[in-house]
């Protein structure tokens, strides 16, 4: 068997319309669940902190539960466990005059769950990076508890927490190719279809996985930009190279003049 060097540039530089609509879904997919993930991330790093013992083993339990399952049979579950037992069936449905298939919900109901299991983790340890008097002091000032996460806690944290929600995220594009076992017509079951009508295994799944680190990479720099912007608002001295931070001028020398230490 020869590499179909054609074959391979004319889908990598000029893919058809079914691939370019899988990136898209892939795109699509990966962004919306990170959004939801954060939100319910958040909820579940909050419900961590409560002062309530049955909301705190509550939380504890859902992040030993979603951490502790493979992704893919959390999504067969929840597409088809959940149909077989009658608990609930996603159902092809209209979004803003979108049609959404019944897998593309499912698929992002599970990855929301998924990554907010770990992207609570990681709010939470943000959280607990930022200093306990700064709370207080809120406290003190007359600040209620919600406030305070929302104006003091969360903007100090939120610097320590890009880095690993950056790879959250970077990992999710990736977990979007279990998403076919579903029946997601993703990047990757649409390389999988190319590949049984044209027999072009190699050629097909290398494209993909190019694409793949296209995506990655391009999530690279947008992390890195935002990580500067956050470094410039914090106050954070750069690198040689980039925007350094204003300094005073040393103080003039003290010029002792002669004859003083005689007085």
């Amino acid at each position: 068997m020869t590499f179909d060097w054609s074959f391979f540039w004319q889908n990598l530089v000029s893919p058809d319309g079914a691939f370019l609509d899988g990136l898209w879904m892939t795109i699509t997919i990966s962004m919306v669940a990170m959004a939801a993930g954060l939100v319910l991330g958040t909820v579940v790093a909050l419900l961590y902190r409560s002062r309530f013992t049955a909301v705190r083993t509550f939380a504890k339990f859902y992040i030993w539960l979603i951490r502790g399952t493979p992704l893919i049979v959390q999504l067969v579950i929840i597409y088809l466990g959940f149909a077989a037992a009658g608990i609930y069936k996603f159902q092809d449905t209209d979004v803003l005059g979108v049609a959404v298939k019944g897998a593309v919900q499912a698929a992002i109901v599970g990855l929301t769950i998924h990554e907010s299991a770990y992207i609570s983790e990681v709010i939470r340890a943000g959280i607990a990076s930022v200093d306990r008097g700064q709370t207080e002091a809120a406290m003190a000032l007359g600040m209620r508890p919600a406030g305070t996460m929302r104006w003091i806690v969360l903007p100090q944290a939120l610097r320590t927490m890009v880095p690993p929600l950056g790879n959250i995220f970077n990992g999710l594009m990736k977990h979007t190719s279990l998403l076919s076992i579903i029946g997601v017509s993703e990047m990757f079951l649409v390389a999988q279809s190319i590949s049984s009508t044209t027999f072009k295994t190699f050629e097909i799944f290398l494209v993909a996985a190019l694409y793949y680190l296209l995506l990655t990479t391009v999530w690279t720099f947008v992390q890195a930009w935002i990580e500067r912007r956050l470094d410039d608002q914090v106050g954070i001295t750069q690198p040689a190279g980039r925007k350094k931070l204003n300094r005073p001028a040393p103080a003039e020398p003290v010029t002792v003049l002669k004859g003083v230490n005689d007085a």
